[in-house]
């Protein structure tokens, strides 16, 4: 290179490495960014609800909503990350919160325990009832982490609280900072009446006050001010929510609205920091021209000086150009055109094959209509997954996107909540929470000692469970969610055999109050309701028959259909039950394993509801809300008739087959018109 072109390829570089890094590639990386939302009223499209926690009519309560004293804890989570601290600025963030809240009571001598705020650096707080105020287990104190502001209802000198009514600020423990007494403010935790709460944290002061009031309006004065430097506990993203809690009360504890928001960081684009030249100014090395006698040979080298840099930084702009259209286009071909949502996290193959061995045998753990589904362990942590794996990538490419679409959305305590998912080298693959009770079939007929068995109480909290997820499914969502393939295969157990309804690949979404629209008959036989066996229209109603299959197979212990032990007949359980009780000894069909321990009148309650979802006129059938509401002792049973209805009808068409509406929702090639009778 001669030295007359030397410094201007110098220039030329310098400018195509800044025009490469700030046009023709996406930046390499940004500050951090505030954050917020607002709810004016809840649903569970942002939400997670855990342990005992609901949403009703757009409230979400956190402690179980009953007349006689218990014990209860429940959290709710804001779903997304919130960045609290930039680790290129060294910034922590200020963040300011507003929500209203009550704590009432039906028996006012029935106090506690209280309801908290909290900042967590990870989503799965769910602490004990009592005291815990369903921060931290009671048998792992030191282990959470989280600030919170408890709003406590109950004086317990574990935690040397000052009185049974204090607002307080707890770090990494439930003895509190500082505290003070709303009564001071003449504001009663305990009123019932709703109290609207504003807590702001400013980190340039290093202070956070908490202001209560039953107005709209900030009150001048703080109730609570502490001064405090929060930046040592602000973790870089923190997740934010709720928790309460009960013991031996009655108290039920409720949010109705919520604003948050973070302040305090700017954004950051990079920049290029040459040696000797500083942020504001550009330095321009001299062009060197040295004299020469033949102009011509001068002015060719000058314009070959510039002309090829130009050329080659040209190229290099329209190839990164077209490499990032490419880039961008391969980037929306894998998210299926939108059909994704962005709230699961995508997995890359190489992490799924490591975590599964390579997808071995040894790791699988069960078998479904959609495929094969395998435990995973991560190498850098402790979490363990489930991962679906489907048969046939095109042939599960349909059931991967119902199964997708519809439940990413979705949020409920008693779903199996969807971590993530897979797209490449031609497999479809979902990634789940992993239950390690596994699913509600292999407990409930799985050769085990008696004293393994599930008890009554776990048992009526399955049902109970189970019929919270299916009015959220039916009526609560912005659309109505139909399973269509509910039986006990399908209902997970978590750690505390809490059920946990999956796999929604033959789900269907449709608007409320519409029609449903004829779909091919699938499902499991011994679970199909009979009108949808003649019209292949999946409705609410057809759930409805089939959770009351499954609630008389956790009451008795046996199984939807089976054969008897002393024949060859086949039994239907729905048939059974309804002898017995056409017999007046309905609780006779309680499974042997209990050993008689439950109590007679829930045994009673839940079979009957179990024969009112089985109800052959699909007309008689209650509403899952209805069945939520009878279980909870909230309403009174539907009238069950003593002889099962018969129900005749003329089937324009009907499969042949059983496989051919048994699980894979293939479709029928052969039909023909009979009539049916239904005993």
């Amino acid at each position: 290179m001669s030295i007359n072109t030397h410094p201007r390829n110098l220039l030329v570089f310098l400018l195509l490495i800044f025009f490469l890094l700030n046009f023709s590639h996406p930046p390499l990386a940004f500050a951090e960014h505030n954050t917020s939302f607002d709810f004016p009223s809840f649903s569970f499209r942002n939400l997670t609800l855990l342990g005992d926690s609901f949403l009703r009519d757009g409230l979400i309560g956190l402690t179980r909503e009953l007349g006689v004293p218990s014990s209860s804890s429940g959290t709710v989570i804001y779903n997304y990350p919130i960045p609290f601290f930039d680790p290129q600025t060294n910034i922590t963030a200020s963040f300011s919160t507003s929500f209203s809240f009550s704590i009432s009571n039906v028996n006012p001598t029935s106090f506690g325990d209280g309801i908290a705020f909290f900042l967590s650096p990870d989503n799965q707080t769910l602490g004990s009832p009592g005291g815990y105020l369903g921060l931290v287990n009671s048998s792992q104190l030191t282990k959470k982490k989280f600030v919170a502001i408890e709003f406590d209802t109950r004086l317990d000198s574990d935690f040397n609280d000052t009185n049974n009514h204090h607002v307080g600020l707890d770090i990494e423990s439930l003895i509190s900072i500082e505290t003070a007494d709303p009564l001071s403010q003449d504001i009663d935790l305990k009123s019932g009446d709703m109290i609207n709460v504003w807590i702001d944290y400013m980190s340039d002061e290093q202070r956070l006050n908490v202001f209560l009031s039953y107005t709209n309006f900030k009150p001048n004065n703080a109730l609570l001010t502490v001064d405090i430097d929060l930046s040592g506990f602000l973790k870089q993203v923190m997740y934010v929510g709720f928790s309460a809690s009960t013991e031996g009360s009655t108290e039920l504890h409720q949010i109705e609205k919520w604003r948050f928001q973070t302040s305090g960081f700017r954004t950051v684009r990079p920049r290029i920091h040459p040696h000797n030249i500083s942020d504001n100014s550009v330095l321009t090395p001299p062009i060197l021209v040295p004299e020469s006698p033949n102009k011509n040979h001068r002015r060719l080298g000058l314009g070959f000086g510039i002309a090829g840099p130009a050329f080659f930084c040209a190229f290099l702009m329209v190839f990164g150009w077209i490499s990032m259209k490419k880039w961008r286009g391969i980037r929306m071909e894998k998210s299926f055109k939108a059909e994704l949502v962005t709230g699961p996290r995508q997995f890359t193959y190489r992490e799924l094959n490591l975590a599964t061995r390579g997808f071995h045998s040894s790791r699988i753990i069960g078998h479904g209509a959609f495929g094969t589904v395998y435990r995973t362990n991560f190498n850098d942590s402790d979490t363990v997954f489930a991962v679906k794996r489907s048969k046939h990538a095109h042939e599960g490419k349909t059931e991967f996107l119902a199964e997708l679409s519809i439940i990413a959305c979705l949020r409920h305590k008693n779903l199996v909540q969807l971590q993530g998912w897979c797209v490449e080298k031609n497999e479809l693959l979902l990634v789940y929470e992993f239950m390690p009770n596994g699913s509600l079939d292999k407990v409930l007929y799985q050769e085990t000692e008696q004293d393994k068995s599930l008890k009554w109480v776990q048992r009526y909290n399955i049902a109970i469970g189970l019929a919270s997820v299916l009015t959220y499914l039916h009526r609560e969502c912005e659309q109505q969610v139909i399973h269509r393939d509910i039986k006990t295969s399908n209902i997970m157990l978590d750690g505390n055999f809490n059920a946990r309804l999956g796999d929604f690949g033959l789900a269907r979404l449709m608007d409320h109050d519409k029609s449903p629209v004829s779909t091919l008959t699938a499902g499991t036989m011994g679970y199909l309701a009979p009108e949808y066996l003649q019209s292949g229209k999946a409705t609410e109603k057809t759930d409805v028959f089939s959770y009351g299959v499954v609630i008389l197979e956790v009451a008795c212990g046996k199984r939807a259909i089976e054969k008897e032990q002393s024949g060859n007949k086949m039994v239907n359980l729905v048939d059974w039950v309804w002898g017995l009780y056409c017999e007046g000894k309905i609780t006779e069909a309680a499974d042997d394993r209990l050993r008689g321990e439950f109590e007679e009148s829930e045994m009673e309650r839940l079979l009957l509801v179990g024969l009112s979802c089985a109800n052959p006129d699909s007309n008689a059938r209650p509403s899952m809300r209805r069945v939520l509401q009878i279980l909870n002792r909230e309403a009174e049973p539907v009238f069950v008739p003593r002889l099962k209805p018969s129900l005749s009808f003329s089937c324009g068409l009907l499969p042949l087959s059983l496989e051919e509406i048994v699980s894979d929702g293939e479709e029928s090639k052969t039909t023909r018109s009979i009539d049916i009778k239904i005993d």
